[in-house]
This record gives structure tokens, sequence and C-alpha cells, in this order.
């Protein structure tokens, strides 16, 4: 297998198809159109690295996944989880991030790079109050770069057309993946209960 080992061989293949528009897109700041499209994305991947490796999380809320602060300034709430703490674990060590947001029904995925704090000042938990209830931490993100990404990829996918869909009934559950990976493990008690428990569970 022939390997690309150097950046000049990978520029001799992409470079001469690098467009101006794919230059222009990215600013230091949220635009007006940039701020909107975030403010509608109700879901986002968090790429984050730290001293173990790399970790990219889900991060979701109807409500819009972040709160726009100012055009360079995020609050990314951490609601209820696994307690993983994978991507805060990274933040607090090195504050390098990366968010790619998503908007059910359009093909155009944003994208921004920055840099994280993790805060647990209390005025800042509790204006993010839902149902009673708080989050343990807030992710301060300032932006150093932000942009549209090419929507080929998503249409290549066809991300939205519910023709494509699969229906979860041929999908393995939550409970038979763990059994798969360790072994000796109740899926069908933890798949029964799991529904309740993550909706008692969700904020």
């Amino acid at each position: 297998m022939k390997i690309i080992s150097n950046i000049e061989e990978l520029n001799a293949i992409y470079g001469a198809g690098l467009s101006q528009a794919s230059v222009d897109k990215v600013t230091k700041a949220l635009t007006p159109l940039y701020r909107g499209m975030i403010e509608r994305s109700p879901f986002m991947a968090l790429a984050t690295v730290g001293p173990e490796g790399l970790d990219c999380s889900p991060r979701g809320d109807l409500g819009g996944v972040v709160r726009i602060i100012d055009d360079t300034t995020l609050h990314l709430p951490d609601w209820r989880g696994n307690n993983r703490v994978d991507s805060l674990s990274n933040i607090v060590r090195d504050p390098r991030l990366s968010l790619m947001f998503l908007i059910p029904g359009s093909n155009t995925v944003m994208r921004i790079n920055g840099r994280g704090i993790v805060s647990n000042d209390e005025a800042l938990l509790e204006s993010f109050e839902m149902d009673g209830k708080h989050p343990r931490t807030v992710t301060v993100i300032s932006i150093v770069e932000v942009y549209f990404q090419c929507a080929r990829a998503v249409m290549r996918a066809e991300l939205w057309n519910a023709d494509h869909f699969v229906d979860p009934a041929n999908l393995p559950t939550p409970g038979q993946m763990l059994k798969d990976a360790v072994g000796d493990f109740d899926h069908e008690t933890y798949d029964r209960e799991w529904p309740a428990r993550a909706a008692k569970t969700m904020w």
C-alpha cells in the first residue's frame, strides 16, 4: 500500500482543487447568518484532545445545543450522561476543541474551532435551569474560527431522507452491545429498564 508521508505529497494531490470560497468562508467570529445557523442546531459533535488521546462526543438540546453569548463566545451546558467526562477531562488539560453542528433537514454543516474552559459557577449553572435541574458544569467556548462545511458528505449520505432511515428493530440494542462487549451481562433487564431510567434522568 502506498503511503502519503508528508504535506508536500498531500498538497500535490489536493492543493490545486482548493477554491477561493473555501478560504473566504472562514471567519474569526460569528457573522449574523452563521449565528442564525448555529442557533437552529439542536445537535453537535464535540471533539477534544488530551494526554490519553482524542475524544468525540455527541451533545444535544432541543432549544439549541449551545447558548450564544456574543460573536466570539458560546456556553455549552453539560447535561446528564454516562459520567465518563472524557471531553471535560480533556478540556481542563488542553483547551483546544472543535464543534460540528447539524441542523435536521439542512445539508449545511457548521464548524467551529476554539478553546474552552469548564466552569461550575453557581449563577451560570442556574441560568440553564430545566425542569428544576441544572447542569453540573458549563463549558465556556471562545471561538477561534467558524465556517460552514461543504454539503457533499450529507448529500451523499442522504442523511435526512426518511426512505433510508434504518429500522431500529434491525439494529442491536444497547444491552445487546454491552453483552457482546463484556460477555456475562443481563441485557434484557438493561434494555427493559433503560427507557424509564433515561426519562427520569434527562436533565
